[in-house]
């Protein structure tokens, strides 16, 4: 484990305080979760663009994946220091979902907004959506805009055509819709879908986002208050080079446990079978026949 300097934590937490003060130490509105594994500089950065939010209704969870940067430093004197921050230390899983479920078990707020450790929130991003949920309250989930960095600049979206708000699913099955650290959902939403799966290392917010987009409509900001920073040696994206795999099993799982009714089933066979075709395909480019005919026979399956 990384020498724990306390004299430099408090020197961090003296720096990060300067935005302000922001937390209540109960009845908090938001309750934001920050999940982290060996980020420990971009962690204090999106803390950082926490605390300068125009929102002043926030508790901060911070959930540590069993770092060995120091983090564990950090986040055990900033919570000890501030009344409404929260840390938690986690044995390592490199299960995404069971890190921010972990933080979801401690929040008390109305709401959830994750917020993962190498983004970061424009300051008046919590404000806009609590301000969309007073207009809109029939909606229980709302996402915002992002602005995508990688290496620094900014890469383009305008290729990016897919549904953002409104009864998305049709789109979210494609390919995952909606950013982790752009979303403001209400606690019991969350809680009645039983959260992020735990056992997957990537695709649990594909995952999450289907089971939530069958049941209820989103909202959307169309204004880019999240900046998503990509390109980094730990991210899976880079570590596996594609996720669509990851993807197909997270949506086989779905159809097979019998998840999807109706025309909701009709679309999800449909895409499942679409996506196996794809990489089946892709397999026996590469010379991987058997894992092509694997996923060619799970695409007859639902080819009908």
């Amino acid at each position: 484990m990384a020498k724990f300097n306390k004299k430099k934590v408090f020197c961090d937490i003296i720096m990060t305080l300067k935005f302000g003060i922001l937390f209540v130490t109960s009845n908090a509105m938001i309750s934001v979760v920050i999940p982290s594994y060996n980020r420990l500089p971009l962690l204090q950065q999106a803390v950082e663009s926490v605390w300068r939010q125009t929102c002043d209704q926030v508790e901060l969870i911070l959930i540590d994946d069993g770092s060995t940067d120091g983090t564990e430093g950090f986040g055990a004197v900033l919570a000890a220091d501030k009344p409404g921050v929260h840390y938690l230390r986690l044995e390592h899983s490199g299960r995404p979902g069971q890190v921010r479920n972990a933080g979801a078990g401690l929040a008390r707020g109305k709401y959830l907004a994750f917020l993962d450790s190498d983004d970061l929130w424009q300051p008046e991003k919590l404000a806009r959506q609590l301000a969309f949920f007073e207009q809109h309250p029939e909606i229980r989930i709302c996402h915002t805009r992002e602005v995508w960095l990688r290496g620094g600049k900014e890469v383009s979206q305008a290729g990016q055509r897919h549904a953002r708000s409104g009864h998305i699913f049709p789109d979210a099955l494609k390919k995952c819709v909606i950013g982790p650290s752009t979303v403001m959902l209400e606690r019991s939403l969350f809680e009645d879908l039983g959260g992020f799966r735990e056992d997957l290392e990537i695709a649990e917010d594909y995952e999450l986002w289907l089971r939530l987009t069958a049941r209820v409509p989103v909202g959307y900001i169309d204004n880019p208050l999240v900046i998503k920073r990509g390109g980094h040696a730990d991210q899976l994206s880079e570590k596996y080079g594609q996720i669509e795999i990851f993807r197909i099993r997270a949506l086989q799982d779905l159809v097979e446990s019998g998840c999807f009714i109706g025309e909701h089933k009709r679309l999800a066979w449909a895409e499942l079978a679409r996506k196996c075709r794809i990489y089946a395909a892709g397999c026996r480019k590469r010379g991987r026949n058997e894992e092509g005919s694997h996923y060619r026979e799970i695409t007859r399956m639902y080819e009908r």
